[in-house]
């Protein structure tokens, strides 16, 4: 413990919210210090990283067949190792001070379904990329501490975190979890299901970039206004093949959510039928606490308040919730070891 200190003062130690959209690295005594994509840009002849991060999110649909772009993240695991370890490699050393002698420790945020081999490998990239001591923290535990509930009193506090592979549910009390579950449902599936129902209504494709900047634009759960909103998009005509352009609006991209919203329901549903009646009660008082990205989905608060009849609350800040948290782990060693894996 007291070597710990002492090694702590010479290295700046970091916790890194490895996400399938966004990798976060916050650093003690610093705060947050790097927020990017989780995407590699790599040489298909040499297999030499070309870009990281915001440059290789910018190629993304745009490279030449020399050069390919890789999101090594996927549904909250990793899913190329090589690749995950040169992008670690690439947010440690960005943020890593070059005169500190001492390999910083280093916690890590992961989804709550996360297997031993795939914790392994997350160990792994992290070691090989400079990390000391390496841990593990569920993402859920680590968002409830970044939004400040309080997880060492013997109350419920759920938690939903919807991050772009993954959303993580999780009822909390007295620091540990209570029941969890992790769908793999995120983000990308919202992309995902926009560029389909686009496909299927106007045989027009879009990609990637397009369906995040629709979701963001037009995307809700739940309509609040009664105001029509569209948007210009952009794609390959599939019939003719010639890059068209077409209106769309608010409510087609609702249609196309909703399944993907309901299965975060259904999710949630599934762990208030499993959470202990004791714990059940905290949660009518407290409600639910939603995290991550798809936190920020116009109306998703409204359309579950409605089909749950829970009082729902966006954490102030849902993108750093899980790195904030698992920082704050690294500054309190009898924290870290009541919550890591």
């Amino acid at each position: 413990m007291f070597i710990n200190t002492i090694m702590g003062w010479f290295s700046n130690d970091m916790a890194i919210d490895l996400g399938t959209a966004n990798t976060l690295v916050y650093v003690k005594g610093k705060g947050i210090v790097c927020n990017e994509p989780s995407v590699v840009a790599i040489s298909v002849k040499s297999g030499k990283v070309l870009a990281v991060g915001v440059e290789a999110k910018r190629m993304l649909g745009r490279t030449p067949g020399d050069i390919k772009t890789i999101r090594p993240i996927k549904d909250g695991v990793i899913s190329d190792f090589d690749i995950t370890g040169e992008m670690l490699k690439y947010f440690i050393r960005k943020v890593h001070n070059r005169k500190s002698f001492m390999r910083p420790r280093i916690v890590i945020g992961v989804p709550s379904g996360i297997t031993q081999v795939e914790q392994r490998a997350v160990k792994d990239a992290a070691i090989t990329s400079g990390g000391r001591d390496v841990y593990l923290i569920e993402e859920p535990v680590a968002a409830a501490i970044g939004t400040g509930l309080p997880i060492s009193e013997p109350s419920g506090n759920m938690i939903v975190d919807i991050g772009g592979g993954t959303t993580d549910i999780a009822v909390i009390s007295m620091d540990g979890v209570v029941y969890s579950k992790a769908i793999r449902v995120g983000g990308d599936k919202m992309d995902e299901a926009i560029i389909n129902y686009i496909k299927r209504k106007y045989n027009l494709l879009i990609g990637e970039m397009m369906a995040e900047s629709i979701k963001m634009e037009l995307g809700s759960a739940y309509k609040t206004d009664s105001e029509r909103h569209t948007m210009e998009i952009k794609g390959r005509d599939l019939v003719s093949g010639i890059p068209k352009t077409l209106i769309l609006d608010d409510d087609e991209v609702r249609e196309s959510l909703a399944e993907t919203v309901n299965q975060i329901l259904n999710g949630i549903k599934l762990a208030l039928e499993n959470t202990p009646p004791e714990l059940s009660a905290d949660i009518v008082d407290k409600g639910i606490v939603l995290a991550g990205g798809g936190a920020l989905l116009k109306g998703l608060d409204v359309f579950l308040r409605e089909e749950t009849s829970l009082p729902i609350i966006i954490a102030e800040d849902p993108l750093t919730c899980v790195v904030l948290g698992a920082g704050k782990v690294l500054d309190d060693e009898e924290i870290l070891q009541k919550v890591i894996m």
